[in-house]
């Protein structure tokens, strides 16, 4: 089946974030797209990763929604990761977690502050937080409404979304993404070690400064960029 080869990668995104400890119970799922075929898959909705098989991911179109391939309702979240696949084109993979330290972020409606090198490996800066959704966003079309204040927050910032990969959803919890569903992962992993670090480092002084922006573009585009050069060279 032309779908196989994408189902079993986001199977293994989503078993991925078990072995992370970024979920608990069914709180999470990840998705991927492949832009040639137009289609994006992801977890269907309620099942217990134990549980969880490749035949089980959802298939649908990116453009119209409609599910193409499996049986089971997809993930509630499917309308946020379809209009983050439609507005950022770049992205091919979408993870969505309750990570802890996140999560207790996007609850305080604070971004992650970028304080060191770690954080700005992945990250370009502040990890930024949504405004909150109005009470008729959150009745009608909450999960598409989630996904539109995300685009909301980066366009009227003017961020880069490849540069910085997620965000904290106002009283909710984190999104990632990245350019396939291993690298959403990664950059889910990451967001919440950054947001377990700025924690520990704003309990060990409440005044912390941010890192300096030249040490910041430093480690970002060391690995990221034209002029990467950390790593080894792609064949």
């Amino acid at each position: 089946m032309k779908f196989d080869e994408l189902k079993q990668r986001v199977l293994k995104a989503n078993l991925a974030l078990v072995d992370a400890g970024l979920v608990v119970l069914t709180w999470g799922n990840a998705s991927g797209a492949d832009r040639a075929l137009g289609v994006m898959a992801i977890k269907p909705s309620g099942v217990s990763y134990d549980e969880l098989t490749a035949e089980q991911i959802v298939v649908l179109s990116i453009r119209t929604g409609d599910v193409l391939e499996g049986g089971g309702r997809p993930s509630s979240d499917t309308p946020t990761h379809l209009h983050l696949y439609r507005e950022f084109p770049a992205a091919n993979g979408v993870v969505h977690t309750h990570s802890p330290n996140a999560t207790a972020f996007a609850q305080a409606r604070r971004p992650i502050p970028c304080f060191g090198t770690t954080h700005a490996d992945n990250f370009h800066g502040d990890i930024p937080v949504t405004r909150e959704l109005s009470s008729r966003e959150v009745e009608e079309d909450y999960e598409l409404n989630t996904g539109r204040v995300i685009v909301e927050r980066f366009r009227s910032a003017g961020i880069d979304p490849e540069r910085l990969p997620g965000v904290l959803v106002a009283s909710h919890a984190p999104f990632a993404w990245g350019a396939s569903p291993e690298k959403a992962v990664e950059n889910a992993v990451v967001l919440e070690f950054a947001a377990q670090m700025a924690l520990a480092g704003l309990s060990l002084a409440a005044d912390i400064k941010p890192i300096p922006a030249y040490l910041l573009d430093k480690h970002f585009l060391r690995k990221h960029g034209p002029k990467a050069y950390y790593g080894q060279p792609k064949s």
